[in-house]
């Protein structure tokens, strides 16, 4: 995507850096982050200066390249172990992760250069595979269509393209008209912050609505559809995904709204039977405590937004069952969520 007429990635590799758009800062100031060692990407992650399903992966993949180079460099192989370890701790819900380190880090057995490769090859995987969500989840959707999201799950949240948004992407690019309810996405916000900075910038039609308006509008039959992202996919099609998903899919089921996931393959997690097996991070209290952005003169603040002193859970996710989704838009096609589906997912070419 563009930025100020700009092509960018949300993130690339460099010379033994990674270097990542800064999403903490979005939508008022635009910043590349350069996080030079394999701790730095880390913390990256878990401050959420990258985050996404997409992006998570591609990260934690150049992450643990950067750790067989450093590995090497220190003469140390112990730090590849311990090194995989730090990078999958860091947001444990998130199946992009697991996935992206298994695979460079079985590549690094070979040597540091296939390390290298394959972490790249992961970023570049999670482009193609965006575009092809978004090509199946244009079908979906009518010139004139009124569609709700969570989170996000645009190109900020990928290295490119996105998964939720890449139809709307696509709709828009094939001339249709299409209408956005942006969830502001409490605590963070990500929905009033990214998604809409997104779609601004594309010039797609959106509003921003507080989290607790959408069973409002659905009601009032003003949303013809739902698409989310997802963080994982267990194999019976119970999905993982940003806190208050689940509730939007009750309501859309509640008033007959299609509800669709959208979600590359590398987030689907065979192994995890139901979503219940899924581990549900949770995260600091301050995110709910406190807000930040820019005062009157452009310095971002902190401010408290809660009640000093009172005790906060912070959930990050939450599960939606797979009898809540009317259906996963993949790259290999959208399916209905159920163990036979899924499995055949992987059997296609």
């Amino acid at each position: 995507m563009h930025v100020y007429g700009k092509h960018y990635r949300t993130i690339w590799f460099e010379n033994g850096e990674v270097h990542m758009i800064d999403q903490t800062l979005l939508p008022f100031q635009f910043r590349i982050f350069i996080a030079k060692t394999y701790e730095e990407t880390c913390q990256a992650i878990i401050n959420m200066i990258t985050r996404g399903a997409g992006a998570i992966g591609a990260a934690a993949g150049f992450a643990m390249a950067q750790a067989f180079t450093e590995a090497h460099n220190r003469g140390n192989n112990n730090l590849i172990d311990i090194a995989r370890k730090e990078i999958e701790s860091t947001r444990p819900t998130a199946q992009n992760l697991f996935f992206a380190t298994e695979r460079v880090y079985n590549a690094g057995k070979t040597s540091i250069e296939d390390a290298l490769k394959e972490a790249q090859k992961l970023a570049d995987e999670n482009i193609e595979e965006a575009r092809k969500i978004g090509e199946y989840g244009n079908e979906l959707i009518k010139s004139g269509c009124r569609i709700e999201t969570h989170c996000n799950a645009g190109w900020l949240g990928f290295v490119d393209y996105g998964s939720a948004l890449a139809p709307i992407y696509l709709a828009k690019e094939s001339g249709k008209k299409v209408h956005v309810f942006v969830d502001e996405t409490r605590p963070r916000s990500q929905g009033a912050r990214l998604t809409a900075w997104e779609l601004k910038n594309e010039g797609i039609s959106h509003v921003i609505i507080p989290d607790n308006a959408g069973a409002h509008y659905m009601s009032q039959g003003m949303v013809d559809m739902m698409i989310v992202g997802a963080d994982r996919v267990a194999a019976n099609g119970d999905v993982a995904n940003k806190i208050g998903t689940l509730e939007k899919a009750i309501v859309a089921k509640r008033y007959g709204i299609p509800f669709y996931v959208a979600v590359p393959l590398s987030t689907i997690d065979l192994s995890c039977e139901s979503g219940s097996q899924i581990v549900i991070e949770e995260r600091d209290e301050s995110e709910v405590l406190f807000q930040e952005g820019p005062d009157d003169t452009g310095q971002m603040k902190r401010i408290w937004v809660c009640n000093p002193g009172s005790e906060i859970l912070n959930p990050a996710f939450d599960v939606t069952p797979a009898d809540l989704i009317t259906g996963l838009i993949t790259s290999r096609g959208i399916i209905e969520p159920n163990i036979k589906n899924i499995a055949k997912l992987f059997q296609l070419k």
